[in-house]
């Protein structure tokens, strides 16, 4: 397989993005998710531009990585400063890093109006910058800041940008597409030539999204030529981002069968993606290509039986290549093979025509109609099948609980919850305080059961979703439904709540959520028992 480098700009591209702000504590994190998935680049930020970057680089000297390097970044020297007294060039030296990206401009309507040098001025600096960087024995790359445009409107000129940098010793040249503006034909075209004009000077494709195609014309950058990909994780970036390395790098290396990470390392791919949404504060688009929760779920009952004979039918890939899941959502569109599939995981010897699959459609209806959406709540799915089956054990009973308002500005917690439950003929009172009532009340589940179910303290709640389902009524006399999804740092389950009442509604996603990883965690240690019996 041929080898491409994976170039990650997370950490400067991806912080230009509205909304998205990185400690140094995350940065760290960050660098080292990227280091285990196996990206060959990480470009670490801009050493002159804030303390906080400067600060950065100082640890990651410290820190020890097995595949990726690390890029400082920063710009050809200033107008009018001779290279070895430009601040911000020193700074990229003495960033210790061993690799140095340099951009400098390649479009002559920036190098007149932005730059606002003489254009055989600015081919100078490019080359005086590379030579001098290469002089302390860096690796260089030279990206060529709004290279399309500038091919597009004065051709020699963009190359002669490209040959400056090349006859000062760059080693690998960095095609920008900086307003993200160029078509899929015309990178394929215009890289396929940069590619026989430079002969064997390594390339590198870089791709922002403004019309939607930044994935694609980086494919399409590979495909004529460039040798490296760049792109931030989850295509986090500036405007309408950057090319989503999270799509790329599945799609090179498992459809056209390119080396770019370690196969291993891959099935990394949607947790490490998960993480760093998680750092960035931001809800993970589940939409997304391979790495979204909906990216294998099946919903449709003709796709579900099908899926379920043979998954090729309706899957691309298998989702384990990249740590994905297949998803059945279940719904009143979904058929019997579903309900079917999922009992059997109980009564293996159930028969196809049995009536309580039928008696399970009809309750999924009922249910449906009344507000319940299993879709996106599989575990409250699963235990409805075992109600039905009989084989479902309540792990707790509720006595009563209340919550109650805190004043505001009084304390950083803004409800308190006190809950009473009973587990066999044991009592538990417990309160907790939480940040609103659901979180308060949640909080003192918990903590009440902790006695009973030490393997709770592992779980946390991570999303809560709210929606009224009938704008006609108002207030308390409107239904609505509660999802929340729960994980033990492991796995991820979901559960769904309806009532008039909200924290009703929350309370009873609540106990779902509770009883499906307890159910769980029974089930696999009866899995590893017979295991340990064979």
């Amino acid at each position: 397989m041929a080898k491409i480098d994976v170039y990650d700009t997370t950490l400067r591209d991806g912080t230009q993005g509205e909304g998205i702000s990185f400690s140094l504590a995350d940065k760290i994190k960050i660098v080292k998710l990227l280091d285990e998935l196996g990206v060959s680049y990480i470009e670490a930020g801009i050493p002159a531009s804030n303390p906080k970057d400067a600060e950065l680089f100082a640890c990651l000297a410290e820190i020890k990585l097995k595949h990726a390097k690390i890029a400082a970044f920063g710009s050809t020297h200033r107008i009018g400063v001779p290279v070895e007294q430009d601040s911000a060039v020193k700074a990229l030296i003495d960033a210790g890093t061993p690799v140095v990206t340099i951009f400098g401009k390649a479009w002559d309507l920036h190098v007149k109006e932005v730059f606002h040098a003489r254009l055989s001025e600015n081919l100078d600096i490019i080359r005086e910058t590379v030579c001098y960087v290469k002089s302390f024995g860096k690796e260089v790359i030279f990206d060529a800041e709004h290279f399309f445009d500038g091919y597009k409107q004065n051709r020699e000129y963009a190359l002669s940008s490209l040959n400056a940098a090349k006859s000062a010793g760059a080693d690998i040249i960095c095609l920008c597409d900086t307003n993200g503006a160029a078509f899929p034909d015309e990178i394929s075209s215009i890289v396929a030539e940069v590619k026989a004009y430079l002969g064997g000077t390594k390339l590198a494709i870089h791709c922002h999204n403004d019309v939607g195609v930044a994935v694609s014309n980086t494919l399409l950058g590979v495909f004529a030529g460039a040798e490296q990909v760049q792109g931030t994780m989850n295509g986090f970036g500036e405007r309408c981002g950057n090319a989503n390395l999270c799509t790329i790098i599945p799609n090179l290396q498992l459809k056209r069968g390119y080396d770019l990470v370690p196969k291993e390392s891959l099935k990394k791919l949607k947790s490490i993606s998960r993480h760093i949404y998680e750092l960035a504060n931001i809800v993970p688009d589940e939409r997304k290509p391979y790495v979204g929760g909906m990216a294998f779920a099946h919903k449709g009952g003709m796709h579900i039986d099908a899926v379920l004979k043979n998954p090729v039918t309706f899957e691309h890939i298998s989702p384990e290549n990249v740590g994905n899941e297949r998803k059945l959502l279940m719904s009143e569109m979904s058929g019997r093979a579903l309900v079917y599939d999922i009992i059997r995981k109980f009564e293996p010897d159930t028969k196809k025509d049995a009536p309580v699959i039928s008696e399970i459609l009809d309750e999924i209806k009922r249910l449906e109609n009344e507000g319940y959406q299993f879709e996106g709540a599989e575990s409250s799915f699963e235990l409805m099948v075992l109600k039905k089956l009989g084989f479902y054990k309540p792990q707790f009973q509720l006595e009563q609980f209340q919550v109650i308002a805190a004043a505001p500005a009084k304390s950083q917690y803004t409800a308190t919850a006190m809950i009473k439950i009973c587990v066999g003929d044991t009592a538990e009172i417990t309160a907790a305080e939480g940040e609103g009532p659901v979180n308060a009340l949640d909080k003192a589940l918990r903590k009440a059961l902790y006695r009973f179910y030490p393997e709770l303290k592992n779980t946390r709640l991570i999303d809560f979703k709210v929606r009224v389902l009938d704008g006609s009524k108002t207030g308390t006399a409107a239904l609505t439904r509660v999802l929340m999804e729960s994980t033990d740092g492991r796995t991820n389950w979901s559960t769904v709540g309806v009532s008039e009442d909200i924290l009703e509604a929350s309370w009873r996603a609540l106990v779902d959520s509770v009883d499906y990883y307890m159910l769980d965690i029974k089930r696999n240690k009866h899995t590893e028992r017979s295991k340990a019996t064979c």
